[in-house]
């Protein structure tokens, strides 16, 4: 069966692969395009294997909440370079995978790799392994965390962070007012550019208060004025001198960032909106996502970088 240059356009326009390969594909299929897509998948499949083993530390994290569903996902896809991560058709692959999570209730990476993707009767692995044969580098799909209720995201620096914060609210339609969707973002944002380590002082872990207070009651031994009272005596003021550390380490006790729009702690802005709203509302919870966090990056890359640096 003969073809046309206009069927190796088709081609290429539902697979997103070169029009060499294209060509190649439908010589193969002799014309057939339904062969000649499959063609392609399976070399596309070859081809994710030989990728796989090659470095992929870059990509983007999304935040992507569902307000309707109550559940927010922060996900994380990889790839090779920072300039497919801003390929349209691979943040798009990201964004869907995060309404994937949603519709279908999956927990772990290798159950979204088996689940349908979006409706197409195909898998997020299979569709996955097209986007890495059009796109020609090696991208995996390395974590997600899931979240029900109220929440509110934020991405920063097109997917280098995400940040997802849940709230209980006490009038869930307050939830629904650009006020509260503002108070969320702000917070999201709080969290991208401070890193709390946890969300409340409840939250800190009775070995790392223990830790702590052991440190502030070795500094106070080296003082002259403190070094002549009893141990018991200084583990109780180390307890007290405590709240500089939940002011740092603590979401809620931390200086509120945006001081332009609020004065105070973050536990205090959540206070006040809420007042505004004539409702109660109170974090309960939040998880933040560093893009290749861990992860071992390509040592081109750095060069690159460095040169970047010198030449300004």
């Amino acid at each position: 069966m003969a073809f046309t240059a206009q069927d190796v356009k088709a081609l290429r326009e539902k697979t997103g692969v070169g029009m060499m390969e294209c060509k190649k594909a439908l010589t193969e299929a002799n014309g057939d395009m339904d062969k000649a897509i499959d063609f392609l998948r399976e070399r596309g499949l070859a081809a994710a294997q030989k990728k796989a083993a090659r470095i992929a530390a870059e990509g983007v994290v999304l935040s992507y909440a569902d307000a309707e569903a109550k559940k927010g996902v922060v996900i994380e896809v990889n790839s090779e370079t920072d300039f497919v991560a801003k390929n349209e058709k691979f943040v798009n692959f990201v964004t869907d995978c995060a309404k994937t999570v949603i519709a279908t209730g999956v927990s772990t990476v290798e159950e979204l790799a088996e689940a349908e993707y979006m409706g197409t009767g195909r898998t997020v692995t299979e569709t996955l392994n097209d986007l890495i044969l059009a796109i020609g580098e090696n991208m995996k799909i390395r974590r997600f965390e899931v979240m029900d209720g109220v929440v509110s995201t934020y991405v920063h620096g097109g997917g280098s962070v995400g940040v997802m914060i849940g709230f209980d609210v006490a009038d869930d339609a307050k939830a629904a007012d650009p006020a509260f969707d503002e108070m969320g973002k702000n917070v999201a944002m709080q969290i991208a550019a401070m890193n709390p380590a946890y969300l409340d002082e409840a939250s800190v872990p009775a070995e790392v208060i223990e830790h702590e207070q052991g440190i502030l009651a070795a500094q106070m031994k080296e003082d002259p004025k403190m070094a002549s009272k009893p141990e018991a005596v200084l583990v109780k003021i180390a307890a007290g001198k405590m709240g500089k550390y939940y002011k740092e380490n603590c979401l809620v006790e931390q200086e509120f960032v945006r001081s332009d729009l609020f004065q105070g702690s973050v536990n205090g802005y959540i206070a006040d909106v809420a007042k505004k709203l004539g409702t109660e509302i109170k974090a309960t919870g939040f998880i933040r996502m560093t893009r290749g966090e861990g992860l071992e990056k390509r040592q081109e890359n750095f060069a690159e970088e460095i040169a970047k640096q010198i030449n300004g």
